[in-house]
């Protein structure tokens, strides 16, 4: 069985991102939401490595349940509380 994700809020993370290398949590675990800091050790579940080719502005999957993972597809407004 796979290990839960933790919903790390119920909102993307909206932010200006810089050209870069970057790893999105998906356990939700993390302390340094959206992005991974390792807390993921020891589950199943690892981050998601997304690189960024120009300055854009980015919504960050919160939830950790979006089918377009690591971006928002509005999967949070049907989580049961």
């Amino acid at each position: 069985m796979a290990d839960p994700k933790v919903i790390a809020q119920r909102a993307p993370y909206v932010m200006d991102m810089k050209p870069g290398t970057y790893y999105w949590c998906q356990c939700g675990r993390s302390k340094t939401q959206p992005f991974c800091d390792g807390s993921h050790t020891g589950t199943d579940l690892s981050p998601i490595e997304v690189e960024i080719k120009e300055q854009k502005k980015v919504a960050w999957c919160g939830c950790k349940h979006s089918k377009k993972s690591p971006f928002c597809d509005g999967s949070h407004s049907r989580l049961e509380p």
